[in-house]
């Protein structure tokens, strides 16, 4: 455990020597979100919706806030991969699926606190129908951040099954780019899943990539009430599961199978 400990502390710090381009993805996803809600508010002006306009823009802003989480990679992987140089881990005297695990972990959880908590500040103090509304409840906002945990691993299990991918094809773009479009899609970041049709609802909120974002977001802004809570949060936990399982699989087989070439 202290070794993963270990790992996971040199990669936040890692991570946070990119003060450059935190910045830059601050203001960036600012932009897209204040661009998103005019559009949302163009849409809700010409033909209102049931759904209330503040939780469409909380929806918004907590994606924005968050996009990090969906997005970030190791390139180091990557270029391991390609280079061989992932020879070098294999010699660690520790699991290379949970090395690796840890390490997305720590990228993706990092840089999204380092951009997510000056976006939510920002988006509380803006006029209302503009801004982040405060959440539904107490046990709203507890349920939303567990959900919000459930979600991380999820899509760092996600991030591991695209490099077993790549240990395959030495070439992560094609695999990751249909990663990414699944996610902005299917994790509500282009569209709110909240306004899909509800007989899409039905199978897209079982999906892994509802369990990223959108179903955090909901108990956030109290679409989804306590007693749905158990539920959803079950299905959290099965996704983690079955995408850590299938992973380690992958990594498994993948390990047995390597070859590496060069000198």
């Amino acid at each position: 455990m202290k070794a993963y400990l270990s790992v996971f502390h040199i990669r936040r710090k890692m991570e946070l020597q990119y003060r450059g381009a935190m910045l830059g993805g601050i203001l960036c996803q600012m932009f897209f979100g204040l661009i998103l809600i005019s559009l949302y508010r163009a849409l809700y002006a010409s033909k209102p919706q049931e759904l209330p306009i503040s939780h469409v823009v909380s929806y918004v802003w907590l994606q924005q806030a968050f996009f990090r989480m969906l997005l970030a990679s190791d390139p180091d992987l990557g270029d391991k991969i390609r280079t061989g140089s992932i020879s070098y881990d294999l010699c660690r005297p520790m699991d290379l699926y949970g090395f690796y695990y840890i390490r997305i972990m720590a990228q993706k959880l990092t840089g999204s606190l380092m951009r997510g908590i000056p976006m939510l500040c920002f988006a509380l103090f803006l006029p209302r129908g503009w801004g982040l509304t405060l959440p539904s409840s107490p046990p709203g906002l507890a349920i939303s951040v567990l959900a919000l945990i459930l979600g991380l691993l999820c899509v760092c299990a996600l991030e591991n099954i695209t490099m077993a991918f790549t240990m395959r094809t030495l070439d992560a773009k094609g695999v990751q780019a249909m990663l990414n479009l699944l996610m902005l899609i299917l994790a509500g970041n282009i569209l709110p899943l909240t306004l899909f049709p509800d007989s899409w609802q039905k199978v897209i909120t079982l999906l892994p990539y509802a369990q990223l974002l959108d179903a955090p977001i909901r108990f956030y802004t109290g679409e989804y009430g306590m007693d749905r809570a158990l539920r959803i949060l079950l299905v959290q936990i099965v996704w983690v599961f079955l995408l850590t399982l299938l992973g380690r699989l992958m990594w498994s087989r993948n390990q047995k199978r390597l070859i590496l070439q060069g000198g």
